[in-house]
């Protein structure tokens, strides 16, 4: 199916930002909710993007996305999400970064803050922490993965396994209802898992994109840790399931988008 103008620029916008809303779309091409609600059906038949309630997100599956990629979609976001939740790391503290596009980001949103001990198997970080002289940045070991910066395997999580910080700032490729905390590795998701057990307070960092996302591996429950800093409301069942676990959600000031029904699906 050859794609109309308007289909390519909503292919565009999903790319760039993970998800699409039907009623932002309609503003944004002057065309009614149900045009765009054809729209995205289509693109959703030819297989480049999933339908979900209220809009659509890139399709997935048992393989990520792009590391490139998904370090341009939900940019503003992502940065958004990492001041809010570096504003929660005091200084003279030690902390624990995982692989992610958004752990990067509060890497960046970090190199203010003075005397951090940071231990990450993501070579990202380290990199955007060179340029803080107070903090003192410990790589753990492994197997390099070029693909992403990434280190993994048994010896990152034996490396781990000797620290015990005060916190734990992981990211994750998938959000399912349940509150499961999902990706693609499972190399990675038992160095994240790892990392959890290993730190006084964990913190979730995921953009709105991650929602309703699948991938298959489990790296462990929203009740498990502290704290979720995103940008977009949880579904209501959600959020009272994070209530009952005592599991906080950081909203970045103005970063909650409205996720109400706009009707079909």
């Amino acid at each position: 199916m050859a794609l109309s103008f308007r289909q390519s620029e909503i292919l565009g916008l999903a790319r760039a930002e993970g998800r699409v809303a039907v009623e932002e779309l309609a503003r944004r091409f002057g065309v009614t909710l149900q045009t765009i609600r054809r729209d995205l059906s289509e693109l959703a038949e030819t297989g480049k993007l999933d339908r979900v309630h209220g809009g659509a997100m890139l399709r997935t599956g048992v393989a990520n996305i792009g590391y490139e990629e998904r370090r341009l979609m939900n940019a503003e976001a992502k940065a958004a999400i990492a001041r809010s939740c570096a504003a929660d790391i005091p200084e003279n503290s030690s902390l624990f970064l995982n692989i992610g596009t958004t752990t990067e980001a509060v890497a960046r949103a970090l190199i203010g803050h003075r005397n951090l001990t940071v231990v990450s198997n993501n070579m990202n970080v380290a990199n955007i922490l060179v340029a803080n002289e107070t903090c003192d940045v410990i790589v753990a070991g492994g197997v390099l993965r070029r693909s992403d910066g990434g280190l993994v395997g048994d010896l990152t999580t034996e490396a781990i396994s000797h620290f015990k910080v005060d916190y734990a700032i992981i990211g994750t490729s998938a959000l399912d209802a349940e509150g499961d905390l999902l990706d693609f590795d499972p190399q990675e998701v038992r160095v994240s898992r790892a990392i959890l057990c290993q730190s006084r307070q964990s913190f979730v960092v995921a953009d709105g994109a991650k929602l309703g996302r699948s991938a298959p591996v489990r790296i462990a429950s929203l009740s498990e840790v502290s704290a979720i800093y995103t940008d977009t409301a949880l579904p209501d069942d959600l959020a009272r399931k994070c209530e009952e676990w005592q599991t906080a959600i950081r909203l970045p000031p103005g970063g909650a988008v409205d996720t109400s029904p706009d009707g079909a699906p």
